[in-house]
């Protein structure tokens, strides 16, 4: 709550016959010249002014940045509210009720205690992908995991009826990313301060790092440790210094062969190189207008891989036009607009605005990419994957005598005959009607690497794995599940790949993770479901899965082949980080592609390929299909997006979000003011810290050292 106004900032804003308490950035001299960025954090100076820990002086150095300084001033950032995850969330939580319970031991009332800043925390960071590829995984991985975590799912439903201002999204809903952008986040906010309706800018921390994807939301927001993320829901700021921005002009558009994806990667290659760790990264130009929502929240999301504090969009009609489609109210659009545009927040690319730094990227260059084999900023140019795959090799091939005989063994050939088309249906599923085919990991006309290892499994399939076998293709990650044109540019290469024959080879595990029920709606209104199965990409759960390594097990044969032979396979995925160890134990080389990629992979079934030369086998007719015989039109994708999402489905998707499903509800959930603590538990323990504490302090005394020291 502001007790100071020096600079007589606080003023009115009528929006739609309903009045709002704002602070008026132009009553600071200084304030018009500012990055988008920094006028949000001015804002907050403002509204937060105490003339103790946030005095005018923040306010008129903030006013008067200068571009081109080093950072030297600390400031106090209050956000708006703060996003959680279920992992990092629940200490949070824990502390909350842990200060009920000492407050009620003091006498006191604890309903007292309660976040003094809206807090929403979305499960999703618990599924794990132990069923795939058939129609029971969903509901098979959701079993699982309650069963792994009953325990801390009783406690956050205990605490989502007991404290004020505390949401929980439950189980199965989505990714906490894509229910922020989709939901959660407000752009502007409202709240009631000494009887006024206040509107200010959304700004947010997260206890997960990728919280920056709402940045593409015009939202400010990175992510933080438990303990911001804790003193945040208390009222208290973080403390940052002013930061160096840099800008970052975008002109051009994506060519038809790209994706947002490769855009994605070809920035986070740029900053990663340029070097922006503890700085604001600011997109602007003329061609930031034609950047739809779904790309900006997709470049946000990678914030952290490039190593940005914030990766900022400014708010304009692509923002308001993608609120009206995710189900916002028409007042709330209004205000977001009507507000933007009185405090200077709204995007005008005509303006010259000054940044410390400047980069800048035409659309139009960015071609087809991967990222990998351990880092995120490691683009590989899709045409050069199979030789720096090759080149990479050497560095996971432990056994001497694999490595003395690569490039002898890479020249050998291998007829493309010895990898048929073959419908599997899924791949845990086997045909009983005829010889079950062999396939190989060794592409046809790529060449065996080294010795391929025969592998028989306990369903009949029998096909051989070497380096680089892709085991895991993934749709997975906030990244990308967010992105209509990538995720339907996958279901559409589907559907093309399955109308020419073509199947998944049959030692990848194939999944796709949406990071809301929304995309399962518009797959299925898109009438691409059946294709994407068809190739064994089903719906595993909606959350955070390989991403963050819940890729689950490999096939207990494919395992047992990979560690005894040491092989070095690869996992294609379309999240934003593959570091090395990171997804599954027993693969050693991950890779970082768009959706359509992903599938693309699991076509070819190894790393050790060229989509250019090399078939990823034969049509009907016997003819050789390549990559460019299924990859999707960019125009028709458009036209599956306009057809199939609209308003009603995201307003259907989160109707009831916070309620859960028959499982959330049936949790056998204490009740009351404070919490039943199991002093069995060995995962929800009461903590010590307030034990002993009285409710007035001890007085301070001297420390003394014992007399026989």
């Amino acid at each position: 709550m502001s007790t100071v106004d020096s600079f007589g900032s606080k003023g009115k804003l009528n929006v739609a016959g309903t009045e709002y308490e704002i602070f008026r950035l132009n009553s600071v001299e200084g304030a018009e010249n500012l990055p988008f960025s920094l006028k949000v954090l001015l804002e907050n100076l403002l509204r937060t002014e105490d003339g103790a820990n946030i005095t005018a002086d923040h306010v008129r150095a903030l006013a008067g940045w200068d571009p081109n300084a080093q950072p030297d001033t600390e400031i106090q950032f209050t956000p708006a509210r703060v996003i959680m995850q279920d992992f990092t969330g629940v200490p949070c939580v824990v502390d909350l009720a842990t200060m009920r319970e000492a407050v009620k031991e003091l006498g006191g009332d604890p309903k007292r205690v309660n976040p003094l800043a809206p807090a929403e925390m979305v499960i999703d960071h618990s599924v794990q992908i132990d069923a795939f590829g058939n129609s029971g995984a969903l509901e098979r991985n959701m079993e699982i995991e309650y069963q792994r975590n009953g325990e801390r799912y009783q406690f956050l439903r205990w605490g989502q009826t007991a404290f004020d201002d505390f949401k929980v999204v439950p189980p199965g809903t989505g990714i906490v990313h894509q229910v922020n952008i989709e939901y959660l986040a407000r752009t502007v906010m409202t709240r009631e301060v000494d009887g006024a309706l206040r509107a200010y800018p959304d700004t947010c921390v997260g206890t997960d790092s990728h919280t920056t994807m709402v940045n593409g939301l015009g939202v400010l927001g990175w992510g933080v440790g438990g303990i911001e993320a804790e003193a945040a829901m208390l009222g208290q700021p973080v403390s940052m210094l002013i930061p160096r921005v840099v800008g970052f002009k975008l002109s051009g558009s994506i060519p038809a062969g790209a994706t947002a994806t490769d855009v994605v990667l070809t920035i986070t290659e740029m900053l990663r190189k340029h070097g922006v760790v503890g700085k604001f990264v600011e997109f602007y130009g003329e061609g930031v207008a034609a950047v739809p929502l779904a790309n900006r929240a997709t470049i946000g999301n990678m914030s952290p891989e490039f190593g940005s504090t914030a990766a900022m969009f400014p708010i304009d009609d692509v923002t308001l036009d993608y609120l009206r489609l995710t189900g916002r109210s028409e007042q709330n659009v209004a205000l977001v607009e009507a507000y933007s545009k009185e405090q200077g927040l709204w995007h005008d690319p005509s303006r010259d605005i000054k940044f410390s730094e400047y980069l800048e990227l035409d659309l139009s260059t960015v071609v087809p990419s991967i990222a990998g084999p351990k880092r995120p900023q490691d683009r590989i140019e899709l045409t050069e994957a199979k030789d720096e795959f090759r080149h990479d090799l050497k560095n996971y091939v432990s056994h001497d005598a694999d490595a003395g005989t690569l490039d002898e063994s890479l020249e050998e050939s291998f007829p493309a005959s010895d990898a048929p088309s073959f419908t599997t249906g899924g791949t845990h599923v086997s045909d009983t009607d005829r010889e079950p085919p062999k396939y190989s990991a060794a592409h046809g006309g790529a060449g065996r690497i080294s010795s391929p290892v025969p592998v028989k499994m306990a369903d009949g399939r029998e096909f051989e794995l070497d380096h680089g076998a892709v085991t895991i293709a993934s749709i997975t990650s906030c990244t990308n599940t967010s992105n209509p044109s990538v995720m339907l540019a996958a279901a559409v290469l589907a559907r093309n790949a399955v109308e020419k024959g073509l199947t998944a080879k049959p030692w990848v595990k194939t999944s796709v993770a949406p990071g809301s029920k929304v995309v399962t709606d518009y797959y299925e209104k898109s009438g691409l479901t059946p294709y994407l199965e068809k190739l064994g990409f089903y719906i595993v759960g909606y959350g955070c899965a390989t991403c963050i390594g819940n890729s689950g097990p490999l096939e207990a044969e494919i395992s047992e082949a990979v560690q005894a032979n040491d092989l070095a396979v690869a996992a294609v995925l379309s999240g934003n980080r593959n570091f090395e160890g990171r997804i599954n134990p027993d693969v050693k080389m991950n890779y970082l592609a768009s959706p359509p990629l992903v599938i693309a992979y699991a076509l070819a079934g190894s790393m050790d390929f060229d989509f250019e030369t090399d078939a990823l086998g034969k049509d009907t007719d016997g003819n050789d299909v390549f990559l460019k015989d299924i990859w999707p039109n960019p125009v028709e994708v458009q036209q599956v997006i306009d057809s199939s999402i609209d308003k009603e489905m995201f307003a259907k998707g989160y109707e009831g979000v916070f309620d859960g499903d028959d499982r959330w509800k049936a949790l056998d959930t204490p009740a009351g003011d404070t919490f039943a603590w199991d002093p069995n538990s060995t995962y929800v323990r009461k903590p010590p810290y307030f034990e002993g504490m009285q409710a007035q302090p001890e007085p301070v005394k001297d420390i003394t050292a014992p007399a026989s020291c």
